[in-house]
């Protein structure tokens, strides 16, 4: 959401923000909206005044036992007045909401501007590209090679884009976000929290999912929603809440399964797990104050990257440009996972600030002084535990197909030193 302070001050700098987003110049209709909605408040705030003038007139007549009819019959006409201007200033903001909830968030200053993906920036990379002396297997084809990663009885179940994994493989992606939630709790500084994994409407317009996003949800009637992402639960547990601002920062993160339609992404990435309507993530979310958002998606960044450097794992950062950016985002870094059997890069997480905007939707603030002021918030993947899955495949194959345990990963499953 955002702030009709800011628009009414700065027209031209929004509608350019907006146009770095993809979206048209828009402001002068928020402003028309506006002006009408605070004109009708305006009016009726007098008619109120007079109202309440001419009901002090009347009771001191009737006291007086004189005739008070001229003066009721001013009072009925301004109650159809009122009741005309707050049906008036309802649509209003009705409309004007309409228009703002569905514009996304203004890209922070140091994000490149740009259309798509092509315009990303490489912000650092870590590690070296794995040699082999043969060639590099997809990690489907390792998968189906081993019998632990099934498609076939997958889609019988459920249709296309699910999976099934087997035994080892099974265990394996356990163990992953179990590594994970250990890291970001024994020592990232997260705090673990097992959620719902079913919201409402009010959760996901707070995050930024609704109302335009409605149709890469999974609904599940009674107005309720399947996640798409923990960042939903878990940075809607602070909504509508005022804050202590010795609470911040907060940090929380939680394992979930993630439900997502992908509406858009016919005929993109069919094979494989890459891209499927059902994922497990273990998600990370801040809250804090303005001045130390900046700083908090750098600490988050790095919380996330050190996943992949203990499983030494190659990857590169991208700085996100305006026109590839999330919803909700003012500044997105990607870290793509070098993927051998695709000789590919392949997003591993996103780790994005949201500044106020998910704030002001969800209506949560903090106490400094005597102010309430909006919080900032963050989430980032730390990490996609299935996209982890197969980068451990593809970067750990063996020639003959099995797969060796990465050393952090050992002893959560027997201390093996291969998958089979």
């Amino acid at each position: 959401m955002h702030n009709i302070n800011f628009i009414r001050e700065n027209p031209t700098e929004f509608d350019n923000y907006m146009k770095q987003r993809g979206e048209k110049p828009i402001s002068n209709k928020i402003l028309e909206l506006d002006k009408v909605k605070r004109e009708t408040q305006t009016v009726l705030q007098n008619l109120l005044a007079e109202r309440n003038s001419i009901s002090k007139t009347i009771g001191k007549l009737k006291s007086e036992k004189k005739d008070a009819s001229a003066e009721m019959k001013k009072v009925d006409e301004i109650k159809n007045k009122i009741s005309n201007l707050k049906e008036l200033e309802i649509i209003k903001n009705e409309e004007l909401n309409t228009i703002l909830t569905r514009l996304p968030n203004i890209p922070h200053k140091s994000v490149p501007i740009g259309s798509d993906e092509n315009n990303n920036t490489k912000y650092r990379e870590w590690g070296t590209k794995p040699s082999f002396d043969y060639k590099a297997k997809t990690h489907y084809e390792l998968g189906e090679d081993l019998g632990l990663m099934d498609f076939e009885t997958a889609s019988k179940l459920s249709g296309s884009r699910f999976v099934i994994l087997k035994n080892q493989l099974s265990k394996l992606e356990r163990a992953i976000a179990n590594f994970m939630l250990d890291k970001h709790t024994n020592e990232n500084g997260y705090t673990e929290y097992n959620l719902p994994f079913l919201v409402k409407d009010d959760s996901l317009f707070g995050t930024g999912q609704l109302p335009k996003f409605g149709e890469d949800l999974f609904t599940a009637g009674d107005n309720h929603w399947l996640i798409p992402t923990a960042e939903v639960p878990l940075t809607n547990m602070v909504r509508e809440e005022i804050l202590n601002q010795n609470q911040l920062p907060m940090r929380f993160t939680s394992y979930t399964p993630c439900f997502r339609s992908e509406a858009g992404a016919s005929g993109k990435d069919t094979r494989g797990m890459l891209r499927q309507h059902q994922f497990t993530k273990v998600e990370l979310v801040s809250v804090v104050e303005p001045q130390n958002s900046e700083q908090e998606l750098e600490r988050m960044l790095e919380s996330a990257e050190s996943i992949l450097k203990d499983l030494n794992i190659h990857y590169r950062v991208m700085t996100l440009c305006t026109g590839d950016m999330g919803f909700s985002a003012c500044k997105t870094y990607d870290i793509e996972v070098w993927l051998p059997g695709e000789n590919n890069y392949r997003e591993i997480s996103s780790c994005s600030s949201c500044s106020d905007f998910q704030a002001r939707r969800m209506n949560t603030r903090y106490k400094l002084e005597n102010k309430n002021i909006f919080v900032h918030t963050l989430n980032g993947s730390g990490l996609a535990v299935g996209r982890t899955l197969i980068a451990i495949l593809e970067n750990y194959q063996m020639p003959n197909g099995n797969i060796k345990i990465p050393e952090v990963l050992k002893k959560y499953l027997n201390n093996s030193d291969t998958l089979i």
